[in-house]
């Protein structure tokens, strides 16, 4: 349901929940309201009055942030991994010699062989491959570190792209989902989301006790 809010624009979603939540989501700042099935309009509307500073500082922030251009997959092109820059060069090979696609990360550049006439976006499918790769490589040795630490157990996880979150966790099945973006990101930035996420499997909800406990585990 969408709801008109002065110049906000809201998108309503009615849930069987005790307490309304106020989102607001990158990369342009759409704001999201989950409310309780009870709950009148006219109270929800107030919520978001209320919220309207909180929620203008967190679009401006978006507003603010660096964003990737579109990527035409061409040499000379920066892509990150583990949060440093690369040029990718980009080989193209005849297409008779049948090579195999690929990225290897060689004399401070990200090197994609193909075959002459991939398109733009297969291209970028075998980057994201690649990103992949490299993700499940670094992410058993994290769960298993700090599963042992928190006291839980992850039956298991998976690598998933996600557009507005940065991992999830289903706690009935015990699995976890991190953002195949990660891996562009500085190596804290996985290790902190696979504690997010573990740290749910003790606290559903992120309130005083959860915040309590990622303070125990991640103090800085």
């Amino acid at each position: 349901m969408q709801l008109t809010i002065g110049s906000l624009d809201v998108q309503l979603q009615r849930k069987t929940i005790k307490h309304l939540h106020i989102s607001v989501m990158p990369p342009d700042g759409q704001i999201r309201v989950a409310a309780p099935e009870s709950m009148t309009e006219t109270a929800i509307r107030m919520a978001v009055i209320h919220r309207i500073p909180w929620i203008r500082k967190q679009q401006a922030n978006f507003a603010k942030q660096v964003r990737q251009s579109t990527r035409e997959m061409i040499s000379g092109e920066t892509h990150y991994l583990w949060g440093r820059r690369y040029r990718l060069e980009v080989i193209e090979l005849d297409a008779i010699q049948n090579i195999a696609h690929s990225v290897k990360l060689k004399g401070g550049k990200l090197i994609l062989t193909i075959s002459t006439g991939t398109s733009t976006a297969d291209k970028l499918k075998i980057l994201n491959e690649y990103y992949r790769t490299r993700l499940k490589a670094r992410a058993p040795d994290l769960i298993h570190k700090w599963s042992e630490q928190i006291d839980v157990t992850a039956s298991g996880w998976q690598v998933q792209k996600m557009k507005t979150k940065w991992g999830s966790c289903n706690i009935e099945e015990g699995r976890i989902l991190l953002n195949l973006e990660l891996a562009k990101k500085p190596l804290p930035c996985l290790e902190y989301i696979i504690v997010h996420e573990l740290l749910h499997f003790k606290e559903r909800q992120h309130n005083d006790r959860f915040k309590a406990l990622l303070d125990t585990h991640m103090p800085d």
